[in-house]
């Protein structure tokens, strides 16, 4: 019965996770092809990265806070926003290169993410690290706008992807964790599904477009 508990758990997780990946492809590809779309991103990017970081920010410090409902309400707004700021991949890079990429991403997730569910190892010495080289990451991405180097960027994009596959695995843990502490409330298990699904959507999300950035075939 404990086992059936934490499948629905994880299941309720994951479903979230796909709905939220399946939101962004579309919002992503229909903002790529549609004119009205593609002006308003044009104008309104910087507004909208900057309102993904509010929503993003408040959904995960406010989780215990709010009802399920909302906490579903805005993992959806975050996954449609998101959605919006990644068109540009379908206008740079070729749709079987998408593809592709999308797949080897799900795999290296995957694998990750079954070693984090599955290992008796205490990962939660390494969050401090894998924080800390997140930041780094955000800081050095940042010098690298005004920089500009295409060796810095590969750089970046391989550190990237090392610390969001060991965060998967890390995150695959810390929801083990906290499946443990609500394991009775369903209330709280129910918030909690739409934690994890953002924790785990974010994972995916950097390993697929950094891996884009190393081997996604442009368009001519």
């Amino acid at each position: 019965m404990k086992d059936e508990k934490m499948s629905l758990f994880f299941t309720k997780v994951y479903l979230w996770m796909f709905i939220g990946l399946l939101i962004s492809a579309g919002v992503s590809y229909i903002t790529s092809i549609n004119t009205t779309m593609l002006a308003i991103y044009a104008k309104s990017y910087l507004v909208i990265v900057l309102l993904e970081f509010v929503v993003v920010i408040g959904l995960s410090s406010a989780i215990r806070k709010i009802s399920p409902s909302v906490a579903k309400l805005l993992y959806i707004l975050y996954s449609a926003l998101n959605g919006f700021t990644l068109a540009s991949i379908f206008m740079i890079y070729k749709l079987d290169s998408i593809i592709m990429v999308f797949l080897a991403s799900a795999l290296l997730f995957a694998i990750l993410a079954i070693y984090g569910y599955i290992t008796k190892a205490d990962l939660t010495k390494f969050g401090r690290i894998l924080f800390v080289g997140l930041i780094a990451i955000i800081i050095m991405s940042l010098i690298n706008i005004f920089v500009g180097g295409s060796r810095l960027g590969i750089i970046l994009s391989i550190l990237s992807i090392l610390i969001f596959l060991l965060l998967t695995a890390y995150d695959m843990q810390k929801l083990k964790r906290i499946y443990y502490a609500y394991e009775n409330d369903e209330f709280m298990t129910d918030k909690m599904s739409i934690y994890g699904a953002l924790d785990l959507y974010l994972d995916f999300i950097n390993i697929f477009i950094n891996l884009l950035r190393l081997f996604g075939r442009r368009r001519d």
